[in-house]
């Protein structure tokens, strides 16, 4: 069976890896680099940090103003959809890449399967959200990572192809971090376990506004311990456009990669982002996180207490940072570890059932 699979971001990297060296035990796989995320530190790195095969095509699209980035993407997808033939279109989460290689698998009448489904943070003016609908109501197989993603499914009426795998990036974690000289990560960023907060800001909404990124700078400047901030490209630009100065206790460094984050992370006293996938980490950690979002597609974190939705709120920011540290004892969330097998499986399982739906293949417009 042959799978093409579509990435084109540091989170969907991280997913791919455990995937992809599941699915390469029985199956032929395709890997598509879309190059949304271009540079070393978000892209280059993760392929060999984590093992993860050279794509087979990088479409170099680069960045650039969402509609734009999502038409490049398709127009360049369809052709090598069509070129390529193949049995299943794979994607992961919710980027442009996502929405993109949905929408040309669908155009095409190609079989796909969404890692990540049924997510949900219910703010529509996040470009995220959009892309997250859309594609899993385009999508044959739907392989959610908890209970929650599931309902939402249903409630939008989705039920037929939908399965509760766990998540993937659980798979990454058990996976790699093994792997981490933690000693050495924490001596290169010069931190001390326990006493510094790791920061990630990316979003552009808190980011492409200058009043909002100086509150979400001021937010990080509460806490009482040092703030590590990765400067994501996007950020960095930001504040150098708005000119805004960095609060006293806030250490800017460049990007990282996967296996040093995961030290970081683990050994922070508290994680401060607007990530989806830093949030869903922090809780596998057991590091108290600090959503500085109005809203999370991960509920559970919160419900659990080891997530606090703040937004920029200072207030909300200052108590969330002076709280106790939640009880030790953490639900097992997001599966078992064997969401890559399982979806490997599953796509087996899907093709036998539904290949003679799929047995003209592509349909071209009239």
């Amino acid at each position: 069976m042959k799978i093409l699979s579509i990435v084109g971001a540091r989170p969907q990297f991280i997913k791919a890896a455990p995937v992809s060296r599941a699915l390469r035990q029985r199956h032929e796989e395709i890997l598509v680099h879309t190059g949304q995320h271009y540079d070393q530190e978000l892209s280059a790195v993760f392929f060999a940090e984590m093992g993860i095969p050279e794509p087979d095509y990088n479409l170099g699209v680069g960045s650039g103003a969402h509609g734009r980035q999502t038409a490049r993407m398709l127009t360049a997808l369809e052709s090598l959809m069509e070129q390529a033939r193949p049995d299943w279109v794979l994607v992961y989460g919710d980027t442009n890449s996502t929405l993109a290689g949905a929408l040309a698998a669908a155009k095409l009448n190609v079989p796909l399967a969404h890692v990540e489904a049924g997510l949900r943070s219910f703010n529509r003016a996040m470009p995220e959200e959009v892309n997250r609908v859309l594609t899993d109501h385009c999508a044959d197989l739907l392989f959610c990572p908890t209970p929650t993603a599931v309902d939402h499914l249903a409630a939008e009426g989705i039920s037929d192809g939908v399965h509760l795998v766990g998540d993937v990036m659980y798979d990454a974690l058990l996976a790699f971090l093994p792997r981490v000289d933690e000693t050495a990560v924490l001596t290169r960023y010069e931190v001390t376990a326990g006493q510094y907060v790791l920061a990630t800001a990316h979003r552009a909404a808190n980011t492409d506004d200058p009043a909002r990124l100086t509150a979400l700078l001021d937010c990080l400047a509460l806490s009482r311990w040092p703030v590590l901030l990765p400067l994501h490209p996007r950020t960095a630009a930001a504040l150098q456009k708005f000119n805004l100065p960095v609060p006293d206790g806030i250490r800017l460094v460049e990007p990282v990669s996967y296996l040093p984050m995961l030290a970081l992370e683990k050994n922070a006293r508290c994680i401060m982002t607007d990530s989806g996938g830093v949030q869903k980490e922090a809780y596998l950690l057991g590091v108290p996180c600090i959503t500085l979002r109005e809203e999370t597609e991960w509920v559970e974190t919160a419900v659990h207490g080891w997530n606090v939705i703040t937004g920029l709120d200072r207030q909300k920011v200052a108590a969330a940072l002076a709280a106790p540290r939640p009880p030790a004892a953490r639900m097992p969330l997001f599966g078992d570890g064997t969401a890559a097998v399982q979806i490997s499986q599953l796509l087996a399982d899907g093709w036998k059932l539904n290949h003679r739906r799929y047995s003209s293949f592509i349909i071209h417009p009239s």
